[in-house]
């Protein structure tokens, strides 16, 4: 049987571009590259900045992972200067990020991940009180009545007509869709309901960081001024609406989001199997949230489960960290087969591909703009998987309990979630985690206010002249998408040298010089059973290659030295 070459360019729904070129026979995919064609610039321009503001600069390297860059650049920088900030101050990074966090894995599911899964077509032949029955025996969310989900139906037949607007260009009728008639109603519904709840619940950002997206924030701390008795600052009136958007985030995770990825994840258990990607996996654990520096502590300390053995927790040094450029289109003076840790990190493009227009890349051994992280050598899955994977080896007590259940549910072991179905049913239980653990967050803030600690910066370090001549930091901190850090040398108060590895550089990655697949291309092609029933519809790798949630715009950020990158005319 002859072997098919299959480009899929751009993969759609998801930030940034990237090219996936796949060798497919018989039905299944035997080999796979993962190829990011799209470069920015953050890294070089932050050279010989103020350290201060990098945090603003680095927050520009993506529109949606916007805070994250923020926070493990004021972590770094922090780091660098030893700089320790106020538990009030922790607390409210805590409360930003995992806001962040929240929409993203709801807005990831709804809006980038569950057409994968849902035939929106389909919807149009369900029975609207069969789809209120359904949804009730599986959620208690009000909105679950027959009259909504009727005026759903309605707006999709009328969204047909003139193309399905929103949802144009779905593979809908392919027979990779198992979702019957009402639970594709039922998903579509909630689709348009979490619409309006991202744009609600975000309002923390902007009541805490004065805006959404690329919130402020502040190195020592936090730009957020705390008192009761003024109109202008975090008062008793923005704690009761603070509070309200904790409650309501927590509130459709709990009865809209998670119980519809259990009911559609019982249509597709097959994907427990697929999409097996590293053996591997890497998590800075949930301290990452609450520290500067190097993460360690409780509840879940940094590290890795090693090798395909999910039950041993290993701890994570950071001095094992190296990006290789073999496959990338970057010039290392030492060579290709040299990884270099961050803290000796280039970013010096040198593209060798073939010029635009091309038929494909991956002839060549150079192929992406993604450079190639390691581990100690090894290729390294991030992401909620990573995490809750790594919370159940450590026994997390609430990860144990809810994995097990939901798992004996699936009839699957904790394998099952280094898979493309274990990877989307991750984040939603990392989201009932993550809202539980905000209501604490919150109530611990509001225990420090009502004792009188209202401190949110620590001035201490923030005059250069009180900073070493010369000095490193690193920030960590777990992004919605993995594991993220930012790495800055700092020579007499300004940047010299400024390094991010993101979690879509680990999982986008190709290959390093021992010729081992990155997470993507291991998933696609690691294990030789990724089915693939119609080329030119290929649904399966989209399941598969969404299920990371991918952002290219992170994981390649760079500036073509020498000029200009492009010009605008304005007429």
């Amino acid at each position: 049987m002859a072997t098919e070459r299959i480009v899929i360019d751009p993969i759609t729904r998801i930030e940034g571009h990237l090219r996936i070129e796949l060798e497919a026979e018989g039905g299944r995919i035997g080999n796979a590259w993962a190829c990011a064609t799209q470069f920015r610039g953050i890294e070089k321009i932050l050279e010989g900045r103020d350290p201060r503001d990098a945090w603003a600069f680095a927050q520009r390297i993506c529109g949606v992972c916007t805070g994250v860059h923020a926070i493990a650049s004021i972590r770094a920088v922090e780091d660098a200067i030893k700089c320790r900030i106020p538990e009030s101050a922790e607390l409210i990074r805590n409360l930003v990020s995992g806001m962040a966090t929240l929409q993203d894995h709801v807005m990831h599911f709804y809006h980038l991940h569950a057409l994968d899964w849902v035939d929106v077509m389909s919807a149009l032949a369900a029975d609207p009180a069969a789809t209120s029955r359904l949804a009730a025996s599986v959620s208690p969310w009000p909105n679950n009545s027959a009259s909504w989900f009727k005026e759903v139906q309605q707006r999709v037949a009328t969204s047909a007509k003139g193309g399905l607007g929103i949802f144009a260009s779905g593979y809908w009728g392919h027979p990779a869709y198992r979702l019957p008639p009402e639970a594709n109603l039922m998903a579509v519904a909630h689709y348009l309901e979490a619409l309006k709840w991202q744009r609600e619940v975000i309002k923390l950002h902007t009541i805490f960081a004065g805006k959404n997206p690329h919130p402020n924030y502040l190195v020592g701390g936090m730009a957020t001024s705390i008192n009761l008795d003024n109109q202008l600052t975090i008062n008793k009136v923005r704690l009761d609406q603070l509070g309200e958007l904790i409650r309501e985030a927590r509130r459709f995770v709990d009865e809209v989001y998670y119980p519809d990825v259990m009911a559609i994840a019982g249509f597709y258990p097959e994907y427990a199997s697929i999409g097996v990607s590293s053996p591997t996996l890497m998590a800075v654990g949930e301290s990452a949230f609450s520290c500067s520096g190097t993460p360690a502590g409780k509840p879940v300390a940094a590290g890795l489960l090693m090798d395909g053995d999910y039950r041993t927790s290993h701890p994570f040094n950071p001095r094992m960290v190296a990006e290789y450029v073999s496959s990338a289109w970057y010039l290392y003076p030492e060579g290709d087969r040299q990884g270099l840790h961050p803290w000796q990190g280039r970013t010096d493009p040198n593209y060798t591909g073939p010029k635009p227009p091309y038929r494909q890349l991956s002839d060549q051994e150079k192929y992406t703009w993604c450079k190639a992280p390691r581990y100690d050598g090894r290729p390294v899955q991030v992401g909620p998987n990573a995490r809750i994977m790594l919370a159940y080896a450590q026994g997390h007590p609430d990860t144990v309990q809810l994995a097990n259940r939901d798992l004996g549910k699936l009839r699957a072991g904790v394998e099952a979630l280094n898979s493309t179905l274990g990877r989307t049913y991750c984040r939603a239980l990392e989201s009932v985690i993550l809202a539980r653990r905000m209501e604490e967050w919150f109530a611990a803030l509001n225990e420090r206010i009502r004792s009188g600690d209202v401190s949110t910066f620590n001035a201490e370090l923030w005059e250069p002249e009180s900073w070493p001549k010369q000095a490193q930091g690193m920030g960590y901190l777990e992004a919605a998408r993995g594991t993220l850090s930012h790495w800055v040398e700092i020579e007499n108060g300004r940047i010299a040298r400024y390094q991010c590895v993101v979690p879509s550089t680990w999982n986008s990655s190709g290959r390093d010089p021992n010729g081992l697949m990155g997470p993507y291309e291991q998933a696609l092609a690691g294990d030789k059973k990724h089915p693939l029933a119609d080329p030119k519809r290929p649904v399966e790798v989209l399941r598969t290659i969404h299920s990371f949630d991918p952002c290219l715009s992170c994981a390649v950020h760079l500036l073509v030295p020498g000029g200009p990158a492009f010009e605008v005319k304005v007429r």
